[in-house]
């Protein structure tokens, strides 16, 4: 299916969204109920994007936000009496905004999509180094299904590395810079060189799970 070059932007604080990966969301805002309205009898496409600079001034209006998003194809949404939904997402795709435009009570923009990674690879020694380093990061974490999930081969490689850069926690712009990497590779390694830099956070913390200081 051809993707739409004209589509909604839902700028958010603390969300940044992968392909990929779904994204439950709770609409209360009136913009964003005629958003979802919109999209559900269009191409169920929303454009995820993280706010940026002094956003709280004007957050009501048109706040700051970064150019590069993701999309994703709403696959599901439950009208509550009240006006609101529950929308669930699925990332399809990263984009770059060209310029915002459209008279809707929320925000449109052109944008340009980024060159599909599906299928990618990182190769078996990055992802051996990877899978390490996910594996020492979540033993310091509360038990979460995220672990049972890394230690499923059929995991595909592109999956492995946005799935945990969307759900590790990790500060909102280091996840916005994860997904402004051109490559899986490269978010791949952007995303063990957070993860070393966290361990060495934790280790001086004493609080690192025993192992090699760096993994490679």
């Amino acid at each position: 299916m051809d993707l739409p070059r004209l589509i909604p932007i839902f700028p958010l604080p603390n969300v940044v969204l992968f392909p990929g990966v779904p994204l439950p969301l709770h609409i209360f805002e009136p913009r964003y109920r005629e958003m979802v309205r919109d999209a559900r009898v269009s191409d169920q496409v929303i454009g995820m994007t993280l706010l940026r600079g002094d956003w709280q001034k004007d957050y009501h209006g048109t706040p700051p936000i970064f150019l590069t998003g993701c999309a994703g194809r709403m696959v599901s949404a439950e009208a509550l009496p009240d006006g609101r939904f529950n929308i669930l997402l699925h990332g399809i795709r990263e984009f770059s905004i060209v310029r915002e435009t459209g008279d809707k009570m929320y925000r449109q923009a052109e944008i340009v999509w980024r060159p599909s990674v599906l299928g990618a690879t990182i190769g078996s020694e990055r992802r051996r180094y990877l899978s390490t380093l996910l594996d020492r990061f979540l033993m310091s974490q509360p038990e979460t299904p995220a672990r049972k999930l890394l230690r499923d081969p059929s995991l595909s490689d592109e999956l492995l590395v946005n799935f945990f850069c969307y759900a590790l926690e990790l500060a909102p712009l280091e996840k916005q810079g994860l997904l402004e990497m051109t490559s899986l590779d490269a978010r791949a390694g952007a995303l063990g060189e957070v993860l070393e830099f966290r361990l060495e956070e934790l280790r001086l913390a004493g609080r690192a799970p025993l192992g090699n200081d760096r993994c490679h």
